[in-house]
């Protein structure tokens, strides 16, 4: 059984609030957290429901995140175990960054200008015109033409981005700190099951680690542009980091015990943000962020501090 919390905003997370929208699936979740991971069949006979009932309620609670299966050898083939994924769900009508524009500091930065940097290949960049320098060597990510990039992914290793901390120049205390960018893991061609343990650091401290599914190319991304092959990386994840006075979460999933006050903001003139697969990552399976004119999203990487 997990231990991770979970905070939602039900205005972001209407398809969660809807999973919890059942008398069958809150009874499936509370017997998962109370007895730990149980195929079908046992959660059918545990509530007396039919297995068909049982079914189709565990795809909806998967789909939404609520649950994770995993395939067990069994005497005849294999069975699917069902395991709660959240110790405790919380819902949070407190306002965000995002929604407290009066107390929001907001900077988008271009993915091609990052000022530090240090990959492997398989790597490369693209524009939304072409790909830019030579595929697969990481000097290609000196070349001035980086300034246009859309799409950037490489192996191992990390870009880095130096954001203003304009909470200084407003003699401001900041109150939260969030990073949205999206990402997905990254294959030779693309894999949906190719996870990849993704890093983020600010001001030097490790914050977090979030672990992406896959590569996703099984339809083109919406913004990704004609001239991109079908069979390379075509959408990820938008996802949303933020460091509070709690800890750092992503998509409302506690991720650590870093608080804000850990990244000394009131000390440095400049937020460095550094995102990457570490060479010891349990799950190394690359990483590709999507900036401008490519995947679901064609938005840069956002810095949003809350004061």
């Amino acid at each position: 059984m997990t231990g991770k919390v979970l905070v939602i905003d039900p205005v972001e997370r209407q398809d969660l609030i809807k999973g919890l929208a059942s008398e069958v699936r809150i009874g499936i979740l509370k017997l998962l957290r109370r007895a730990g991971a149980k195929n079908v069949n046992q959660i059918a006979e545990s509530l007396g429901l039919p297995q068909s009932t049982v079914s189709i309620n565990l795809k909806i609670l998967e789909d939404c995140g609520l649950i994770h299966t995993e395939s067990q050898r069994a005497r005849k083939g294999s069975q699917k175990l069902c395991h709660s994924a959240f110790q405790e769900i919380l819902i949070s009508f407190a306002e965000t960054a995002a929604d407290a524009h009066d107390d929001m500091i907001e900077v988008s930065m271009p993915l091609g200008l990052y000022t530090e940097f240090d990959v492997t290949g398989p790597c490369g960049l693209c524009s939304k015109d072409g790909v830019i320098g030579l595929l697969d060597v990481p000097d290609t990510f000196l070349d001035p033409d980086r300034m246009k990039a859309g799409l950037l992914w490489f192996t191992r290793g990390y870009v880095e981005y130096q954001f203003p901390n304009n909470t200084l120049i407003k003699k401001a205390k900041p109150k939260a700190l969030e990073f949205s960018m999206e990402l997905s893991s990254e294959v030779p061609g693309t894999a949906a099951n190719w996870p990849s343990d993704i890093f983020l650091q600010v001001n030097g401290i490790d914050v977090g680690t979030w672990t992406s599914p896959g590569d996703f190319g099984d339809k083109r991304g919406v913004f990704t542009p004609d001239w991109w092959k079908l069979k390379g990386s075509q959408y990820g994840k938008l996802k949303n980091w933020r460091i509070n006075e709690f800890g750092s979460f992503v998509d409302g999933v506690r991720i650590s015990d870093v608080t804000l006050d850990a990244l000394g903001l009131d000390r440095h003139r400049s937020i460095r943000m550094r995102v990457g697969v570490k060479e010891d990552a349990q799950h190394p399976g690359g990483i590709n962020i999507f900036g401008a004119g490519f995947g679901n999203y064609s938005q840069d990487i956002v810095l949003r501090i809350q004061i």
